[in-house]
């Protein structure tokens, strides 16, 4: 057994698989998926316990696709006014799409954090590995949650996504297992999150901030090779990352033991809950040690929240970071289709505007996700999918080609509107009416973020 190195195995370059080579040396392939849900509501588009499908190459122009061929969209995607149970159905929560940026002047305030990365009193080769990453000033969570995270105590981050939930969990805890280490003692830490997507990004940057401190991490996600995580759990990794589904799964196949653990971070707690994990979640930390160190990052504060906080956590400090609103950088606005109008084509002409440069469309299903991204590309617009039928490899490489702008167009069920770092996104297209309001607010958040500007536009019947 290899001992102190961090192991990118199932994760990074360099590793192989039975199955042929993948894109950035990932072992992981695909099985066939498995047949139905688990009785779950809203696991459609989620479930990262099922196997799926092998991954499908990005369709190329002009490639016939046989029955899609002129295939038309009715304006309300299938369903009246936008599908059953979607938001956006009435005028009056119509309106609620439509509203202007506001210029924000320059005399706004600005936050000033307390501390500097350098102040924190972690180990100086994590620092050294901060600063190679760029990072200087804290933003508001990590200001205000590191301290308290470094002192052992339980901690509630209310923070949206992009607010460097990640950093400011990982650098103590990687100080935590670090420090003991030197003391003889072996620290390991949980992270769940809700998708795949997310927790590989936040594998990878754990990866950057543990370089050359002598541990090991993985990675636990569905849609890859169930047997290289259950290889890599025999090494006792110090962190391990994963979706609720896997890592039940691997506790159920005896692979994984929590009993060592004595950290645990749920990120996107709320977003885990929507997807219906509730019942995974409990009977995760239900299986931990009850003395262990407990931190929840959520960007709302529900009801069912507020019962893990009480059943899980001791006495936490809850720490709520407040953002700018959506709506003060992002121009909202619908696009209004009349009778007989095909959606469609109507898109098709958006699309072709040169300021439609970077664009996420959003639609409810899988399937319509598929097609539409097939369409598209077929009328000569590069678009990709991402959506729980393609395997982790194709999502990955289908978000690695829309952030490198390969493609103009990445179509997306919600898997992609919580926790994904997407930079310079021009438009979100809601194609299809999102379930809530909430779904809406996650969905255009991913154009406008930091300083820049964007537009959001929903579908709407006339």
């Amino acid at each position: 057994m290899q001992i102190g190195r961090w192991n990118h195995q199932g994760t990074g370059a360099g590793s192989h698989s039975s199955h042929g080579g993948s894109d950035e040396g990932r072992a992981f392939s695909a099985r066939p998926p498995r047949s139905g849900g688990r009785g779950r509501a809203r696991r459609d588009d989620y479930d990262d316990r099922d196997y799926y499908s092998g991954p499908r190459r990005a369709p190329r122009a002009g490639r016939s696709y046989g029955t899609y061929g002129r295939e038309r969209f009715s304006r309300g995607g299938g369903r009246k006014k936008g599908g059953i149970g979607a938001f956006g159905q009435t005028e009056s929560e119509i309106q609620k799409f439509i509203n202007k940026a506001v210029v924000v002047e320059e005399k706004e305030d600005v936050f000033v954090p307390e501390h500097a990365f350098n102040d924190f009193p972690v180990d100086e080769r994590l620092k050294a590995n901060i600063a190679k990453k760029g990072y200087e000033t804290p933003s508001p969570i990590q200001d205000k949650a590191i301290p308290h995270v470094l002192h052992g105590q339980d901690v509630v981050g209310l923070a949206e996504t992009g607010t460097g939930k990640t950093a400011a969990f990982l650098i103590p805890l990687i100080d935590k297992v670090v420090k003991g280490m030197v003391l003889g003692h072996r620290e390991r830490v949980l992270i769940m999150a809700p998708t795949r997507e997310l927790a590989v990004q936040i594998e990878r940057e754990l990866a950057g901030m543990a370089r050359g401190l002598g541990f090991r991490g993985m990675i636990a996600v569905g849609g890859a090779n169930i047997n290289p995580q259950i290889k890599e759990l025999k090494f006792d990794p110090a962190f391990v990352v994963g979706t609720p589904g896997r890592l039940k799964d691997l506790m159920e196949r005896k692979s994984l033991d929590l009993s060592g653990f004595q950290s645990v971070v749920l990120d996107e707690a709320d977003r885990m809950l929507d997807m219906g994990f509730i019942d995974d979640m409990r009977f995760i930390l239900g299986h931990l040690p009850r003395e262990r160190h407990t931190l929840f990052f959520s960007a709302t504060m529900s009801r069912d929240i507020e019962k893990l906080i009480g059943d899980f956590l001791k006495e936490p400090v809850i720490i709520s970071v407040k953002t700018r609103d959506t709506s003060k950088n992002v121009d909202q606005d619908v696009v209004r289709l009349m009778p007989g109008e095909d959606k469609f084509d109507r898109l098709c002409a958006m699309l072709a505007d040169r300021d439609f440069t970077k664009v996420l469309v959003f639609v409810r299903t899988k399937h319509g996700a598929e097609r539409l991204a097939k369409m598209l590309s077929r009328n000569r617009i590069f678009a990709e999918s991402i959506h729980g039928d393609k395997t982790h490899h194709a999502r990955l490489r289908a978000l690695e080609e829309f952030k490198r702008g390969r493609v103009q167009v990445l179509v997306a069920t919600d898997v992609a509107a919580r926790g994904l770092d997407i930079p310079d996104v021009s438009h979100v297209i809601n194609y299809d009416l999102p379930s809530t309001y909430e779904d809406y607010v996650h969905r255009i958040g991913r154009t406008g973020r930091a300083a820049a500007k964007g537009q959001a536009l929903t579908f709407v019947a006339a």
